[in-house]
């Protein structure tokens, strides 16, 4: 387990959106082996997220849509009244875009530019941008209203190197991911008056079922750089570091954990 220290999160009580599968999923499983009291594993995929809760030390399962703001609050005004508070927040939770990936290795495959602008229709923009944008505003509001009264707490919310990189053929999914970072720093600066950290983690490419579900062709070019895929449990690690006490000086950043891929 690359990056373990135990005890690290003794006694902590943490909420891991999208923690069914994936980053966050290691997430969880690196907080319970680390001390953590209580890890809710908060995801749309209800049998993700009890797989996942059932092999964490002090998992809870919470069926979770971070698009919908009342559950959000509901979720995390309860975790809250049943362990006393709440002392760290990381959300992994996140959608990319089938069928611009489709499109993009078509037009690899043909020789040709991708061209998803055109195609790209008023509810897949919206519904990137409700889950990567939205759901990431709806998590920290809620994240916020627990931990400013209690001028205590940790958040740690994942974006994307595709928002540095504004990789083409992706534009929503790159809009929504660069508001996130924005949302994420402003908010961060507001928060630490309160004793309320946030940083954001931006990964590269990273092996979770998500990137499976890629075309076989954007994986092979992907896996042909000399970074390649990075896993789910290397993203761990540095969601980890700025969710511990060991980044207490660390505020409003935006780690960009790519492999030394160009950042634009």
């Amino acid at each position: 387990m690359t990056g373990f220290i135990p005890g690290r999160f003794q006694g902590a009580v943490a909420i891991v959106t999208g923690g069914g599968s994936g980053i966050g999923a290691a997430v969880a499983s690196r907080l319970g082996a680390e001390g953590a009291a209580a890890i809710i594993v908060a995801d749309l995929d209800p049998s993700g997220a009890r797989g996942v809760a059932e092999r964490v030390a002090n998992g809870t399962a919470a069926l979770l849509d971070v698009t919908d703001p009342d559950a959000v609050n509901a979720c995390f005004d309860g975790v809250a009244a049943e362990h006393g508070g709440l002392d760290l927040v990381v959300n992994t939770a996140g959608l990319d875009d089938p069928a611009a990936a489709e499109e993009m290795s078509r037009a690899m495959r043909e020789g040709e530019p991708a061209d998803v602008l055109r195609g790209l229709s008023d509810d897949r923009w919206r519904r990137i941008m409700a889950v990567n944008l939205d759901g990431t505003f709806h998590v920290l509001r809620a994240a916020a209203r627990i931990m400013v009264p209690a001028r205590r707490g940790t958040i740690v919310t994942v974006g994307s190197s595709s928002a540095f990189a504004a990789t083409p053929g992706l534009a929503h999914y790159v809009a929504a991911k660069a508001g996130a970072h924005a949302l994420a720093q402003s908010a961060a600066k507001e928060l630490a008056r309160f004793g309320v950290r946030l940083n954001v983690v931006a990964p590269g490419p990273v092996d979770t079922p998500m990137a499976g579900r890629k075309p076989a062709e954007l994986r092979a070019q992907i896996r042909a750089t000399a970074a390649g895929y990075a896993t789910a449990e290397q993203i761990a690690d540095n969601i980890l570091y700025l969710a511990s006490p060991g980044s207490s000086n660390v505020v409003g950043q935006i780690l960009l954990s790519s492999g030394g891929r160009p950042a634009g």
